[in-house]
C-alpha cells in the first residue's frame, strides 16, 4: 500500500495501524542512530570503557547506526502492504 493509497482509504482501523507503525519505526529508529552515536563518540562523551574503545565496538555502532537509518526511513516512507 503506497502513502497515496494510504490517504485514500476509508478505513479507519488500516490507518490507525499505519500510523502507529510508522510512528513505532521513526522513534525507534532515533534510539538505535543515538545509541550507535554514543559508542561511537564515547570517548567525547566521558563514557569511555574497555568495549567502547575497540575495534569490534566501532564496527557495531557503525551497523546500529545503518539500521537505525533504515528504520526511520521505513517509517517515512509507509509502505507496509505489499501491493
Amino acid at each position: 500500500m503506497s502513502l497515496e493509497e494510504f490517504e485514500n482509504t476509508p478505513d479507519n482501523k488500516t490507518k490507525r495501524y499505519v500510523m502507529m507503525r510508522s510512528i513505532t519505526d521513526m522513534g525507534m529508529g532515533f534510539i538505535y542512530v543515538a545509541v550507535g552515536i554514543i559508542i561511537l563518540f564515547a570517548k567525547q562523551f566521558n563514557f569511555s570503557t574497555d568495549f567502547t574503545a575497540s575495534v569490534p565496538a566501532k564496527i557495531f555502532a557503525v551497523l546500529v547506526i545503518i539500521y537505525g537509518s533504515w528504520r526511520i526511513f521505513r517509517g517515512i516512507r509507509k509502505k507496509y502492504y505489499k501491493e
